[in-house]
C-alpha cells in the first residue's frame, strides 16, 4: 500500500504531464516553408500561416516587410519579398508577431481578434475578455 505522500506526488506528476500535452495540442505557431527563386523569397504557405493566426494576410504581411525592412507582395496565397531570407529569419518574425498581435498578455491563448476602439488598435481576448492596446503597422 501507498502512502498518502507518494499518491499526491504521482498525481501532481501527471497533472504536469496533462498540461504540456494539452498546451502543445492547443496551438502551435506554424512552421514557414520558403523557396528562393532569384533575389527573391517566396513564402509558400503565407495564406494558411495567416489563417491558423486567424488574421488577415494583409496584416501579416505589411508586418513582415516592415519588420524585415523590404518590399514584398501577395500573389496566388504566396508571400513574394525582396531579397534573400532564410527559414531562420522569417519564422522568428513571425514568432515576435504571434507574441505581439496573437496571444492574449493575460492568459496566454491564441484566442483574439484585432479591433479598432477610436485610433488605437486593440487585442480582445474571447477567453478571459482582456483588452490591450497593441501596435500599430
Amino acid at each position: 500500500m501507498r502512502s498518502y505522500e507518494e499518491l499526491m506526488k504521482r498525481a501532481l506528476i501527471e497533472l504536469e504531464k496533462k498540461k504540456e500535452s494539452v498546451k502543445t495540442k492547443r496551438f502551435e505557431i506554424p512552421k514557414v516553408s520558403i523557396v528562393k527563386e532569384g533575389a527573391k523569397t517566396v513564402i509558400k504557405n503565407f495564406s494558411q500561416i495567416a489563417k491558423i493566426l486567424n488574421r488577415k494576410e494583409e496584416h501579416l504581411y505589411k508586418y513582415l516587410v516592415k519588420s524585415l525592412g523590404t518590399a514584398g507582395m501577395i500573389e496566388n496565397e504566396r508571400l513574394i519579398l525582396q531579397g534573400k531570407f532564410s527559414e531562420e529569419e522569417i519564422q522568428k518574425e513571425i514568432d515576435e508577431y504571434v507574441k505581439l498581435y496573437v496571444l492574449c498578455k493575460e492568459c496566454g491563448v491564441p484566442d483574439t481578434e484585432l479591433m479598432k476602439e477610436e485610433r488605437v488598435t486593440m487585442l480582445r481576448c474571447q477567453a478571459c475578455g482582456a483588452k490591450q492596446p497593441v501596435r500599430s503597422i
